[in-house]
C-alpha cells in the first residue's frame, strides 16, 4: 500500500508489530501504485473497529444471486441531500484550513466532502463494513478476493485497465485493503490544471471540480453499482491472491498473526483463514503444476474446485449497499460542487434493505442498541453486579473467540529468523465500548506498562540485559473483543531468564493494579490529566495530513463518529473514572491470558527446566502458514504467584510526572520583531532557507517559519567523517554504539518524547546524523541533554568494562543484536535479497554483509575482539574528530536561536580543524558492460540479451518464491542533466502500469511487479523491471521482462502524443507537489542540502529550486529560451525524446546498452543454480563479483546540477 506517490515503499507482505501496536490492513491489493516498487501491505494504527453486523456471514445457497445492474435499484427514500454538519460545527485543530460538510444521500449513503483549494493532491476513499469475518465457511478469503475483483471492470467501463489507466495519466494511483471486519478502498489524482478539461470526458457541469477527480469519482463508484465478475478474469485473479499467500508464509509476522487465529475458538469468525488461497476460494481445487513444478497457465475448471462467481455476487449484494459504506473526498473545488459530483456518482448506489441499521457505533447507540448513561447516571451493571461492557462478545454471541479454553496458556513458538519475544495478550472489552470510550482508562494503564523512565519495569530489564524492547498496545481489536499485550523482545540471556522476565512483570502489573484500586493521593488521576493534556496540545496543532491518508482514515471514522467530531476522533477524552479503570484492570489477569515465547532455542535441552516452559505439550504445525508451536495451561501455581507476587522488586517504582510538557506554545513569527520585517508581499512558503553560517568547520542554514504556524521546529546535524566507514570493524563498531548510546540515553530523554519532543542519532555510511525535534520550546535543552551524554558515554565507555560492568553489558547486549539482526539479512524475501546483491556489485566502496559478520563472530573475531573501549575510541574519533559537517534550524526558531545551536554544536564536536575537501569520504558507481565489453571480460559464451547474470540461492528450505531484477542502466546524473533524468523519470511512470498488467494481470507471474527507475549511490542511474514469483522459474521470469521492455517500446510508438504530454503533466504534478506540513518541507530541505555533501567546494550551495527546474523540462510549449534547462517546445518533440532515451539504453539493439539480471531461486531449484556456477557472464557469489568489480570503471560524481 503506498501512503504517498512521491514517497515509494518497498513492497512487504509482513504484517510488522500487527501483535504489538494495533490493527493492520493484512491484505492490501497493490493496484495502480505509481513509481512505487510495489504496495505494501499497511500498518495503519487507528482506533478499534466498531460494530459489525450482527447477522452470521452468508454461505452459498441454490438461490441464484440477483444481476448486478442500475435497474435493479431499489427506490430512493428521500429526494433530497440531507446536511448532516456544516464547517462550523466541525472541531478543528489550529492549523486546519480546510472546509468541511457532511452528508446523507437519498440512498442513505453517507460522505464527508473536504474542499482544500490549495491541496495538489485530490483523493476519495469508500469504507465497507465488510470483511474477511464475513467470508463464507466454503469460501475463505472471499472477502479479500472479492476486494480484488472490484477493480476488474464495471458495466459501465468494462475494460479491465480504464481505472488504473485514468488514475495514471492524471497522475494517481489506486490501492485497497481488506481487514477483519472492514474493507477500504482508496484513490488520488494530482490535475496539474484542474480548471482544464480533459477532451474525452464528459462535462462534469461542475466548474470547480477537476475533471481528473469528477472522472476517477465516476470509475470509482462503479464498484459499488455495477461491478461485472467477469469469469473469464477470475482464474488469474485467483492465482495472483495465491501467489500473496505464498509470499507470507515465510513471514514470522504472518505466521504468528495466523497462529494466533488458529488458537482461537473455531466458532467465532476471528479463526478464519482471511487471506486465503487458490484451494479455499475454488472450494478444493488444486492448482495445475508442470513437471518441473512452474505453475501451468492452462485452466483446468478452477483445478477440481468450483466458480467462486454467485458467491462473489452474493457477498456484494449483500454487503455493498449504500448503509453499509461510508465516502470521504477531498478536493480543490467547493463544497457545493464536491457536493454535486458525489450526488452524481454515487447516487446511484444501492438503498439500504428496509429496516437496516449502519453497524457502527454511533448508529448502535441512536438505534437504541447500546446503551449510554446520561448526566449523573450510574455505569449499566450485570446481574452479579459487575461492569457491563455492552459491545463485549455482542456481534458473534453466543461465540467468544478467546474464552477460558483459549487463555490461561503459555504458547511456544519456533521462528524463521532468529527473534526472541515475550508476548502476554490479555482479553478485554472493545476499547469504544460505551463505558470505555469516555475515560480511556487503557491510554494511563498503557502509558504506565511501558514506561522507560528510572524505576520502570523496561528500565530494570534493561539494566539485567535481558530485554532490547518492552512496549504496550493494543494487539487485536475487533467489534466484539480486543486483546490488549504487552510485547517484549528478549536478548539470549533474557530467554534463559524468562522466569525472571515474567515475575518482575507480573509484580509490575500488580504495582499498577495496588496504585488504581487504591489512589490514595490522585497519581493515577494526575498521569490520565498529564496525558489529556499532551492529547489536546497535539491535537489543537496537529497539521493537515496527506489527502489520500486522511481520506481513508475519515471514511472509517465514518462509522465511529458524529460527523463534526470527525477530526478530533480519539484525541477526545473525558475525566479519569476510577471506577471504569479499576474494572478494566480485573481483566488482566494470567488465568485471563496468553503468553506466547518465539524463539529458536525454546525445545533445547538447557531450555527446558524454565518454569515458564510448554515442555509437556506436543509440537505442531499451524496448517496455513507453518508455524512450529506447542502449548500448556499455565500451572496454578504460577497463577497464584503471578495474581499476588509474595513480594514487588524495591527497584520497581512508578513515574514522575513529566516536566517535559511544553507551556510557551508562543510563535516566534508573532514576535514584535517578526511581526516588524514581515512582507505581505513575500511568499513564504516558496522562501528557501538562509546560510546564516558559512565557515570551514560549519554551514548552517536557517528558516523561520512564518507559513504552518505550529509552535515546533527541527534542528538536524550530520558529521561526516572519513573514520566511520573506513573498514567493516569501523562501521559495526559505530553501530554498536549507536545503540549503546539510544539504550542509554533512553531514561534521560523518555518523558521528552511522551511529550512531543524527539531525537535520532543514527550511523550510516560516512556520516553521524543527529536531530531533535518537536515542540520548540524544549529543544534547547534535549539537545544539550544529547550532546551532553554522548561526551560523557564515550568517556565512560573509554574506562573500560571492570569500571562500568553494567555499560559493558549494554556493549554486549548490543553487540549481540546488531551480529542477529546482521545474520537475519539471509532471511530476506528472494527479491530482496536480489536488490542487494545489485547494490554490492554496482557502488564502491562497499561492505559485504558476511565482512560485518566476520568481525562479531568466527575464528577471527575471537581472536582479535570487539571491546568496549576500542568501540568508545572509533566513536569518538568520527564524532569528534575531523569532519565536515552541515547543520539545519528550521520552525518555530529564530535566527539568534539558531545561532545558539550552532554554539552547542561547535563547543561539543567542532574542536579539531576540518576535513580537506580531498578527504570528504565519496562513494561511487561503477559502470556496467555492455555485451561487447562483457565478451571481452568473459570470454566467448555470454548471453546476448543478458551478458551479466547474478545468480543466489534463498536460505530458507521453507521459501517457495523465486526473483528477477532486470536492471537496465543508463547514465551518470551528470551526464543525463536535468532533461535526461525527467525524460527517464515520465518513461519510469508509463511503464509501471504496462509492466504490471502485462506480467502480473495477463502473464499471472507473481503478486509482487514493478518497474521504476533507481537511483545507484555514487551518480548512476538506471531503469529496472523486478518480479518475484512462487510460480515461475527466474530464467522464464526474465524471459517475460525482456520481452515486455520490448512490447512497451511499441506501445510508446503507438501512444498518441497528447497521452505522452498528460503522462508528463502527471509526473509534473508529482514535482510540484507542495509541502502539507512542516515535518515535510523539513524533509525536502533537508535532503537538498545533505545532497551537497560528498561534493568539491565548488558545488557547495544546495539547489532548493531543483524540482521546479525538473517540471519545466516536461512543460511543454514554454519560450523562455534564455532557460539553461532548455525546455522541450512540442508535444512531438517530447515523445521523440523519450523514444531516443528508450532506444539508446533498453533496446536490445542498442550497443549502449547495459545490462544486468538478478536472480534468486528457491532451494527447489538448487540443482539449476549449481549448473550455472563457472559458466560465462554467471556471477554465483561475491567474490565472483569482487573480480568483475575491479574491471569496471566509473560514473562521473558531479552533481547534473552543476
Amino acid at each position: 500500500m503506498t501512503r504517498h506517490p512521491n514517497q515509494p515503499l518497498s513492497f512487504t507482505l509482513t504484517i510488522l508489530a500487527i501483535l504489538l501496536t494495533g490493527r493492520v490492513h493484512p491484505f492490501a491489493t497493490p493496484h495502480n501504485t505509481r513509481r512505487t516498487l510495489s504496495a505494501a501491505a499497511s500498518l495503519k494504527f487507528v482506533t478499534p473497529p466498531p460494530l459489525a453486523s450482527t447477522e452470521p456471514a452468508t454461505d452459498a445457497s441454490s438461490v441464484p444471486p440477483p444481476p448486478l445492474s442500475p435497474s435493479t435499484i431499489p427506490p430512493l427514500s428521500s429526494s433530497k441531500t440531507a446536511i448532516l454538519a456544516t464547517d462550523d460545527q466541525f472541531i478543528k485543530p489550529l492549523p486546519d484550513k480546510r472546509t468541511y460538510r457532511a452528508i446523507t444521500l437519498p440512498n442513505q449513503l453517507t460522505a464527508l466532502l473536504v474542499s482544500d483549494p490549495n491541496t495538489d493532491i485530490e483523493a476519495a476513499s469508500v469504507h465497507v463494513r465488510a470483511g474477511h469475518f464475513d467470508d463464507p465457511s466454503h469460501r475463505a478469503g472471499l472477502a479479500h478476493f472479492h476486494e480484488h475483483m472490484l477493480f476488474l471492470g464495471t458495466e459501465k467501463y468494462p475494460r479491465e485497465e480504464e481505472y488504473e489507466e485514468f488514475l495514471g495519466k492524471n497522475g494517481g494511483m489506486s490501492n485497497a485493503y481488506t481487514d477483519m471486519e472492514d474493507t477500504n478502498y482508496y484513490f488520488n489524482v494530482a490535475p496539474l490544471d484542474h480548471n482544464e478539461e480533459d477532451e474525452e470526458e464528459e462535462e462534469s457541469g461542475d466548474d470547480s471540480v477537476s475533471s481528473a477527480l469528477s472522472g476517477a469519482l465516476d470509475r470509482f463508484a462503479q464498484f459499488f453499482i455495477s461491478p461485472l465478475f467477469d469469469e473469464s478474469m477470475l482464474e488469474r485473479e485467483l492465482r495472483a491472491v495465491n501467489s500473496e499467500y505464498l509470499n507470507g508464509r515465510t513471514s514470522d509476522n504472518w505466521r504468528n498473526f495466523q497462529l494466533l487465529k488458529h488458537g482461537s475458538n473455531k466458532e467465532h469468525p476471528f479463526s478464519k483463514f482471511g487471506c486465503g488461497n487458490y484451494n479455499t476460494l475454488t472450494n478444493g481445487g488444486v492448482l495445475a503444476t508442470k513437471n518441473d513444478g512452474e505453475e501451468s497457465l492452462e485452466t483446468t475448471d478452477f483445478g477440481g474446485g468450483s466458480s467462486p462467481r454467485e458467491d462473489l455476487i452474493r457477498f456484494w449484494t449483500d454487503k455493498y449497499h449504500a448503509g453499509n459504506l461510508r465516502l470521504c473526498v477531498l478536493g480543490r473545488a467547493s463544497l457545493d460542487d464536491l457536493q454535486r459530483t458525489v450526488e452524481k456518482t454515487f447516487g446511484q448506489v444501492r438503498p439500504p434493505p428496509v429496516g437496516f441499521v449502519p453497524n457502527g457505533i454511533i448508529d448502535q447507540i441512536k438505534a437504541g442498541i447500546l446503551k449510554v448513561p446520561g448526566d449523573g447516571e450510574s455505569h449499566m451493571r450485570d446481574q452479579n453486579g459487575d461492569f457491563l461492557f455492552q459491545t463485549e462478545h455482542m456481534t458473534y454471541s453466543p461465540n467468544v473467540a478467546f474464552g477460558p479454553e483459549q487463555l490461561g496458556l503459555i504458547r511456544e513458538v519456533i521462528p524463521l529468523v532468529e527473534s526472541r519475544t515475550l508476548k502476554i495478550f490479555s482479553a478485554v472489552p472493545p476499547l469504544d465500548d460505551p463505558v470505555l470510550r469516555e475515560s480511556r482508562p487503557f491510554r494511563v494503564l498503557s502509558h504506565l506498562v511501558g514506561h522507560e523512565s528510572p524505576g520502570s519495569l523496561h528500565h530494570l530489564l534493561m539494566e539485567e540485559g535481558w530485554i532490547n524492547s518492552l512496549s504496550s498496545g493494543t494487539g487485536i481489536s475487533s467489534s466484539d473483543f480486543c486483546l490488549i499485550n504487552i510485547a517484549i523482545t528478549l536478548t539470549p540471556k533474557g530467554m534463559r531468564e524468562r522466569d525472571q522476565v515474567l515475575a518482575k512483570t507480573w509484580q509490575w502489573l500488580a504495582l499498577i493494579k495496588e496504585s488504581v484500586m487504591k489512589d490514595e493521593h490522585g497519581l493515577i488521576e494526575q498521569y490520565h490529566k498529564e496525558l489529556k493534556t499532551i492529547t489536546d496540545i497535539g491535537f489543537k496543532f496537529r497539521e493537515m495530513g496527506d489527502p489520500t491518508d486522511f481520506c481513508s482514515a475519515a471514511a472509517e471514522k465514518l462509522f465511529d463518529y458524529e460527523p463534526p467530531k470527525i477530526l478530533l476522533g480519539s484525541a477526545e477524552t473525558g475525566d479519569y473514572d476510577a471506577e471504569v479503570a479499576r474494572a478494566f484492570l480485573q481483566r488482566i489477569t494470567p488465568q485471563n491470558s496468553l503468553i506466547v515465547l518465539t524463539g529458536p532455542e525454546l525445545g533445547d535441552e538447557e531450555h527446558e527446566s524454565s518454569e515458564v516452559s510448554a515442555r509437556d505439550g506436543s509440537w505442531e504445525i499451524e496448517e496455513r502458514y507453518g508455524a512450529k508451536y506447542r502449548q500448556v495451561r499455565i500451572s496454578n501455581e504460577l497463577i497464584e504467584e503471578w495474581n499476588r507476587p509474595p513480594e514487588i522488586d524495591e527497584r520497581l517504582r512508578l513515574p514522575g510526572l513529566n516536566e517535559f510538557i511544553p507551556e510557551d506554545l508562543s510563535l516566534r513569527c508573532d514576535d514584535e520583531e517578526s511581526l516588524a520585517s514581515f512582507d505581505p508581499n513575500v511568499d513564504y512558503r516558496k522562501q528557501h532557507p538562509s546560510l546564516i553560517i558559512d565557515t570551514p568547520k560549519l554551514r548552517m542554514w536557517h528558516k523561520m517559519d512564518r507559513f504552518f504556524r505550529v509552535p515546533k521546529a527541527s534542528i538536524r546535524l550530520q558529521l561526516t567523517s572519513p573514520n566511520v566507514y573506513r573498514s567493516p570493524r569501523s562501521i559495526t563498531l559505530n553501530r554498536i554504539f549507536q545503540k549503546v548510546l539510544n539504550d542509554d540515553l533512553n531514561s534521560f530523554v523518555y518523558d521528552a518524547s511522551l511529550a512531543g519532543c524527539n531525537y535520532r542519532v543514527s550511523c550510516v555510511p560516512g556520516s553521524y546524523r543527529l536531530s531533535v525535534s518537536g515542540y520548540s520550546e524544549k529543544l534547547p535543552h534535549l539537545l544539550d541533554v544529547v550532546t551532553s551524554r554522548i561526551a560523557s558515554l564515550i568517556e565512560e565507555m573509554k574506562e573500560g568494562e571492570d569500571a562500568h560492568p553494567a555499560l559493558a553489558g549494554t556493549f554486549l547486549k548490543a553487540k549481540e543484536n546488531l551480529l542477529r539482526q546482521t545474520k537475519n539479512y539471509i532471511y530476506d524475501s528472494p527479491y530482496e535479497t536480489g536488490s542487494y546483491n545489485l547494490r554490492t556489485l554496482l557502488e564502491t566502496p562497499v561492505w559485504h554483509v558476511s565482512d560485518y559478520i566476520a568481525e562479531m563472530e568466527g575464528p577471527e573475531a575471537e581472536a582479535d575482539p570487539l571491546t568496549m573501549k576500542e568501540c568508545a575510541q572509533v566513536a569518538e574519533a568520527c564524532l569528534f574528530g575531523r569532519s565536515k559537517t552541515v547543520a539545519l534550524c528550521i520552525g518555530n526558531i529564530n535566527e539568534k536561536e539558531s545561532k545558539d545551536v550552532a554554539d552547542v554544536i561547535q563547543h561539543h564536536f567542532l574542536r579539531k580543524r576540518p576535513l580537506l575537501d580531498d578527504e570528504t569520504p565519496r562513494f561511487r558507481s561503477l559502470i556496467l558492460p555492455t555485451k561487447e565489453e562483457a565478451a571481452r571480460i568473459f570470454g566467448p559464451g555470454c548471453d546476448s540479451k543478458v551478458p551479466v547474470i547474478y545468480e543466489a540461492l534463498a536460505h530458507s528450505e521453507s521459501e517457495e518464491n523465486n526473483s528477477v531484477e532486470l536492471m537496465m542502466q543508463t547514465a551518470s546524473s551528470y551526464d543525463l542533466g536535468y532533461e535526461g533524468l525527467a525524460v527517464q523519470e515520465l518513461i519510469s511512470s508509463m511503464a509501471y502500469n504496462s509492466a504490471f498488467n502485462q506480467l502480473r494481470t495477463k502473464e499471472q507471474l507473481g503478486y509482487i511487479v514493478s518497474a521504476f527507475a533507481k537511483k545507484i549511490t555514487g551518480g548512476g542511474n538506471a531503469f529496472c523491471v523486478l518480479v518475484q514469483s512462487s510460480s515461475t522459474l527466474p530464467p522464464a521470469l526474465e524471459e517475460s521482462c525482456l520481452r515486455w521492455v520490448e512490447q512497451f517500446r511499441r506501445e510508446l510508438e503507438d501512444m498518441p502524443e497528447e497521452r505522452v504530454v498528460m503522462e508528463a503533466n502527471a509526473v509534473k504534478a508529482n514535482l510540484l507537489e507542495k509541502d502539507i506540513k512542516l515535518s515535510e518541507e523539513i524533509s525536502s530541505v533537508w535532503s537538498e542540502i545533505l545532497s551537497t555533501i560528498p561534493h568539491s567546494e565548488h558545488f557547495k550551495n544546495p539547489e532548493f529550486d531543483r524540482l521546479e527546474r525538473f517540471a519545466e523540462i516536461l512543460t511543454i510549449g514554454s519560450n523562455d529560451e534564455a532557460d539553461s534547462c532548455a525546455p522541450i517546445k512540442t508535444a512531438a518533440e517530447l515523445k521523440q525524446r523519450v523514444l531516443q532515451f528508450y532506444d539508446k539504453y533498453f533496446m536490445p539493439a542498442s550497443p549502449e546498452r547495459r545490462v544486468i539480471s538478478s536472480r534468486v531461486y528457491n532451494r527447489k531449484a538448487k540443482d539449476i543454480f549449481e549448473g550455472n556456477v563457472g559458466e560465462p557472464g554467471f556471477i554465483s557469489s561475491y567474490d565472483d563479483a569482487r573480480k568483475l568489480k575491479q574491471q569496471l570503471s566509473t560514473f562521473p560524481t558531479a552533481p547534473y546540477w552543476s
